[in-house]
């Protein structure tokens, strides 16, 4: 499938209420999303939108006070969110151990897991050491940009 029959595929799927389409074409396949104007601007907010979102949540709430990783609103667990959209791989490869279990202890800079994002395999990293205490999404399935993927206990 060529760019130009991309593109007539967009065209075409602009005039209808299709929100996702896959075509594959022997070993290649395309992915079409669409996002309405509203939820692209709230996905991919800049950089420097964080701190405030932050500093917007009620005091009741435990939440870290200084600019690093974000944390669970109800825990003292660091969520580790994904830094774009794609799929998200536990292992390196489909019959490999992954790259981490829960309860597992991780260092900072150890790989938690992949996201792949346009035929790009991404590695995502642990920012800090600590335990992780929960794996918020399955093998294999897409996530969105700032989606929750682990919950990770500070060491």
């Amino acid at each position: 499938m060529g760019i130009d029959e991309v593109l007539k595929l967009i065209e075409t799927l602009r005039d209808t209420d299709i929100q996702e389409v896959e075509v594959a074409e022997g070993d290649r396949k395309i992915r079409i999303v669409r996002m309405t104007p509203g939820a692209t601007a709230a996905a991919v907010p800049p950089p420097v939108a964080d701190p405030p979102a932050a500093a917007a949540v009620p005091p009741a709430e435990n939440v870290s006070s200084d600019n690093g990783p974000a944390t669970s609103a109800d825990s003292t667990y660091v969520e580790v969110t994904s830094p774009m959209v794609g799929t998200f791989y536990r292992s390196p490869e489909p019959d490999a151990d992954p790259f981490v279990q829960e309860q597992d202890r991780i260092s900072a800079g150890q790989q938690l897991c992949i996201i792949e994002a346009m035929k790009l395999m991404n590695p995502i990293q642990s920012e800090l050491n600590g335990r992780v205490m929960a794996i918020l999404v399955e093998d294999a399935q897409p996530v969105e940009y700032g989606q929750p993927l682990f919950l990770i206990e500070p060491a």
